[in-house]
This record gives C-alpha cells, sequence and structure tokens, in this order.
C-alpha cells in the first residue's frame, strides 16, 4: 500500500467492500432511501472506470473471478457499463452459478441466484 496514490486506495477499499458484498442494490433502499455502503463502492468503482480505466478494469476484472455472488454481479454491471461485450460475456459466465445473493429494488428486498439474475441481464431486464 505504501507509496499508492489516494486513487489507488480508495480503489482497492471499493472493490474490497463489493468483494464481500451480499447485497445487491443500485439506488437507495427501505422506507428511508438509505444508500448502502457497496452501492456507494459501486458507484466510486464506476466513476474510477472512467478516470482510471486500465487499473480500474484489471479490479473489476478479478472482482468477476474471484468475488461474492453479489459482487460478481456488480463486476458484471460495472463490465456493462464500459463493454458492452465484455459485458455480455461477463454474463453468460455467471449463468450457471446457483449461488445466492440479497437484492433490493427500493423498498422491495428479494434473494436470487446468479444464475436467475444473469438471465434476466441476457434477456434485457433489470438494471
Amino acid at each position: 500500500m505504501l507509496g499508492m496514490v489516494k486513487w489507488e486506495r480508495e480503489l482497492d477499499q471499493d472493490v474490497r467492500e463489493l468483494d464481500g458484498a451480499d447485497t445487491l442494490a443500485f439506488g437507495g433502499v427501505g422506507f428511508a432511501g438509505q444508500i448502502l455502503p457497496e452501492t456507494e463502492a459501486y458507484r466510486r468503482v464506476e466513476q474510477a472506470l472512467r478516470e482510471h480505466p486500465e487499473a480500474a478494469r484489471k479490479k473489476v476484472d478479478r472482482l468477476l473471478r474471484k468475488g461474492s455472488p453479489a459482487g460478481k454481479a456488480y463486476a458484471a454491471t460495472l463490465l456493462e457499463s464500459v463493454d458492452p461485450g465484455a459485458g455480455r460475456a461477463a454474463w453468460e459466465r455467471l449463468r450457471d452459478d446457483d449461488r445466492e445473493f440479497t437484492t433490493f429494488s427500493g423498498c422491495v428486498m428479494g434473494r436470487t441466484t446468479l444464475r436467475e439474475y444473469a438471465a434476466e441481464r441476457l434477456a434485457g431486464g433489470r438494471t
């Protein structure tokens, strides 16, 4: 970590947050519209992909390979936003994963598997 610039340390921290995530939420959750730490981390990694594409892409690729189920879904979504072909390939790979994670859409909490979520993304659903 010594010698790393601030954005690199922050990117590492955000990717670690996504790596351990059990919940996928892209906006506020619950009645109060609380922004979860993993949602904030997702937004910062999304920004890092624009500002430091090469370094951030390596971290996202690693997250896709080694992350939690929700972390992998975040990674595939991030890839999809910067490289639709790579995003589609990521969702194709995740279609065989039956591990579960929690989803939030506003006040509605649910559970899904990577298989189900990936199939919906490939069919053009869920954003």
